[in-house]
């Protein structure tokens, strides 16, 4: 992949690789071992950090992002393998004057206790009412159950998934997909 000659040019050390990104709309380019995962990439690398490494063994989903707008655990995928392709995280979403509405819903329901989980809480409920899978509090909790909360704030968190639906529904243009 040849990146937009806007982007600054690098010096690889010994074993690195460069690699542009298209995080949130934006390539950005960086260097980094081959091994480096997606997770560590989006923090260490390109300084975002709503993308929280909780268990990096793929089973929390803290480190929950959108690659062309399908979830994934980006603690189990390397940056490498994410060239070309468009990752969304937390901070892709929304800002805190203008809040996507899952975002905002998760406010107004305490969708959060500690807050350690939520982004990645918020970017799979994002892709969860995409899918379609938000028709009910069981259908929810199934879809979202690769999404761990410690705190146990799941009532709230299945009441904002299900408050950012019925926002999404109600602000559908009628007749497209």
């Amino acid at each position: 992949m040849t990146a937009p000659a806007s982007l600054p040019s690098l010096v690889p050390r010994a074993g690195e690789i460069e690699l542009v990104l298209r995080v949130n709309g934006d390539d950005r380019r960086l260097l980094a071992e081959p091994g480096l995962t997606l997770l560590d990439a989006l923090r260490e690398k390109l300084g975002l950090p709503g993308t929280k490494k909780g268990c990096d063994r793929g089973e929390c989903g803290a480190c929950t992002v959108l690659v062309d707008g399908r979830r994934i655990n980006s603690c189990m995928t390397l940056a490498i393998m994410q060239e070309g392709h468009s990752i969304t995280t937390v901070e892709g979403l929304g800002t805190p004057d203008r809040p996507h509405r899952v975002q905002r819903a998760f406010v107004e329901s305490d969708g959060m206790q500690c807050g350690y989980c939520t982004p990645g809480q918020i970017v799979s409920a994002v892709a969860l009412i995409a899918e379609g899978h938000a028709g009910s509090a069981n259908e929810i909790s199934e879809w979202m159950s690769g999404n761990l909360c410690r705190c146990a704030a799941y009532p709230n968190i299945v009441a904002a998934v299900q408050a950012a639906a019925r926002d999404e529904a109600a602000h559908a243009v009628p007749g497209s997909p």
